[in-house]
């Protein structure tokens, strides 16, 4: 079994902000980016554990939100900034088998939700795809879903944990924080944090193997409402093929193809 393992940086235990530690100017970035490399090599540990032969840590969170020197020694790292093309990348990932996340926030607007947000929290509001508010899990767990390949496995803030479960039939989930706000959230010990994330990810490989967990995979047409908070981050669809601007700080992108639209 081979694990194609995704990160973000704000559902990591113990972070809370976003100017102070999901921020590359932030105070304590450094910090952030070292709890969280934390938590996905305990992620790697349990995946290791229960069998897998290869796994893969994508660093994904928008500037980068690992720390390479602390990565676990039997795992390897696609990094780097600006990324390269999805195809390139796609061609990486076509040779795994599930996928999975750790640290993981939920989607922009869900009240309770720690560092909530979709995509850029400082520049879009929100997804709505075919009338369905949805965020980066679904964007992730679609777009590889339509590859073939299932996510077993997702580890954050609580809210994420439900926004997965409620996606993914079957898919394994360990929160590590509880949020309170935008801002704040009762996290539990770095300790505790890893040593859940480990034994969940022994669990998901586990429960994987006996049920496996399907493919996301929605029907087309699609159409996505992409909203952003200011008039010039929709100026630059002027022009793109399938792309229409319905307002000022909303564009509507359609197509057959979900792997086509959902990132666009």
């Amino acid at each position: 079994m081979k694990i194609a393992l995704m990160t973000d940086l704000e559902g990591t235990a113990g972070v809370t902000s976003f100017s102070q530690e999901t921020y590359p100017e932030g105070r304590d970035h450094i910090l952030a980016r070292r709890l969280a490399m934390a938590e996905v090599n305990a992620a790697v540990d349990g995946f290791l554990e229960a069998g897998a032969e290869d796994v893969l840590i994508i660093d994904g969170h928008g500037p980068g939100g690992l720390w390479f020197e602390d990565m676990h020694p039997e795992a390897s790292m696609l990094h780097g900034r600006p990324t390269a093309p999805r195809s390139v990348r796609d061609s990486v990932l076509q040779d795994y088998d599930v996928t999975a996340i750790v640290g993981q926030h939920a989607m922009s607007g869900v009240a309770t939700s720690n560092l909530n947000h979709t995509q850029s929290s400082r520049s879009i509001f929100g997804l709505i795809l075919n009338g369905n508010p949805i965020g980066e899990i679904a964007q992730w767990a679609l777009y590889h879903g339509a590859m073939g390949l299932p996510m077993i496995y997702l580890t954050g803030e609580e809210d994420a944990c439900a926004e997965a479960e409620t996606l993914i039939p079957g898919i394994t989930t360990v929160a590590v924080k509880k949020g309170l706000s935008r801002e704040s959230a009762v996290s539990v010990s770095k300790e505790k944090a890893r040593t859940l994330i480990r034994a969940g990810a022994i669990r998901a490989l586990q429960a994987h193997r006996s049920t496996p967990v399907a493919p996301l995979v929605w029907e087309g047409p699609f159409v996505l409402e992409k909203r952003y908070f200011h008039t010039h981050d929709v100026d630059r669809y002027d022009g793109v093929a399938h792309a229409e601007r319905i307002d000022g700080q909303t564009v509507r992108i359609t197509g057959d193809d979900i792997r086509q639209i959902i990132y666009a």
